[in-house]
């Protein structure tokens, strides 16, 4: 008996150790209980092979008995809190985490700004069906926040209530939020696997499939695994993006200046596979190509293409107007503009459209001066 309480005791400790570690709410609980009763029903189903093991003293298998058992109570612990965070609570009448709901009623993106006017100066894009909080009215505006930005919208372009919500459980996503510094994007769901990229904490992966061990998720415009421990997932609707202007300085040539405010202004437009209409839609190098043209800069409609085009710049030397490619291992499969300030605009995925992102988010391949 001796035995089996020690079993029991290390199992039960460890899990409940891991469910008070992982900040789980009270709402989650009952999913997370069961995760655990799971593992001490399989202890108690085993512990004829502890007592059997004591009994002959065989201390050292008594040992790898108890500390295999409680593996498997964390990991099911574990499993169950992670399941567990996409239970929405019945009392819980927000959805994905909006109390008064807006939806972008657009076709491309709406101007969010800082007072309520067209005049005013303008904060951030909401791009079409994104999500928004309602905080206030005013004047035919509404004063909303979504993501990271707050300001004014036209009343005109936002819907509301039941219909706003009706549509939002068709639109939602689930999305995967990168949890550590950084974690590796893998070709396949194993560890054996070619690393597609690195990406870093904070970053916003849409979920494809989820598995217990492993998330396929889509990067930009293409698929890819990650570990289920290093991200947290959560349904989400689209949000705004902040508008950035493009930073003078001497060293930065006007031509430059200006090509970089003017694919800014595109930020919050469609993504299309295929597409090189800046208005009705573009891919990562459709986005580049159309850009450049503008500036007497003739690129292939190919992202690899275009890597060869220009000459070459590190990471130490990039200028705004810089291209950067992004891929997996040499292979090219993604290109955007940098802007400066560690920061580039792309044409990124189905989901979020032309966008402002960190230069780094992912490892870049090489970086190449067009001018």
């Amino acid at each position: 008996m001796k035995f089996r309480f020690i079993k029991l005791g290390a199992i039960f400790m460890t899990a409940m150790t891991a469910v008070l570690h992982s900040g789980t709410v009270t709402t989650q609980a009952s999913s997370i209980r069961a995760g655990v009763s799971a593992a001490l029903a399989e202890c108690l189903n085993d512990n004829a092979k502890v007592t059997m093991l004591a009994k002959e003293g065989d201390v050292a298998s008594v040992r790898s008995t108890v500390t295999t058992d409680a593996s498997k109570a964390l990991k099911n612990a574990g499993k169950a809190q992670k399941r567990s965070k996409k239970i929405k609570d019945p009392e819980d009448k927000t959805i994905c985490g909006y109390t008064n709901l807006g939806i972008a009623n657009v076709s491309n993106y709406l101007n969010i700004r800082e007072e309520a006017g067209e005049d005013a100066k303008i904060v951030g894009k909401l791009p079409a069906e994104a999500g928004c909080e309602i905080l206030d009215s005013k004047d035919g505006w509404y004063r909303i926040r979504s993501g990271k930005v707050s300001g004014y919208v036209r009343g005109d372009y936002i819907i509301t209530g039941d219909q706003a919500r009706e549509m939002a459980e068709k639109l939602k996503k689930t999305m995967a939020t990168v949890n550590t510094l950084t974690v590796y994007i893998r070709e396949k769901p194993n560890t054996d696997c070619t690393i597609l990229t690195i990406v870093t904490t904070d970053e916003e992966l849409e979920v494809v499939e989820e598995g217990d061990e492993w998330i396929e998720i889509k990067l930009d415009d293409e698929n890819g695994f990650v570990n289920a421990q290093y991200v947290d997932l959560s349904e989400e609707l689209k949000k705004a993006m902040p508008y950035t202007e493009a930073e003078r300085s001497a060293e930065v040539p006007d031509t430059k200046y200006s090509l970089v405010q003017k694919a800014l202004s595109y930020v919050g437009g469609r993504y299309v596979w295929g597409g090189t209409s800046l208005t009705n839609g573009v891919d990562c190098s459709g986005f580049t190509m159309q850009i450049m043209a503008q500036y007497g800069v003739y690129l292939p409609h190919s992202s690899r293409g275009q890597a060869g085009y220009g000459r070459s710049v590190s990471t130490s030397e990039l200028q705004p107007g810089d291209l950067i490619f992004y891929g997996s291992g040499s292979s090219i499969s993604h290109v955007a503009i940098y802007i400066g300030n560690g920061q580039i605009v792309h044409a990124s995925n189905s989901r979020d459209g032309i966008k402002v992102s960190n230069a780094f988010y992912r490892t870049p391949i090489c970086c190449r001066r067009m001018f």
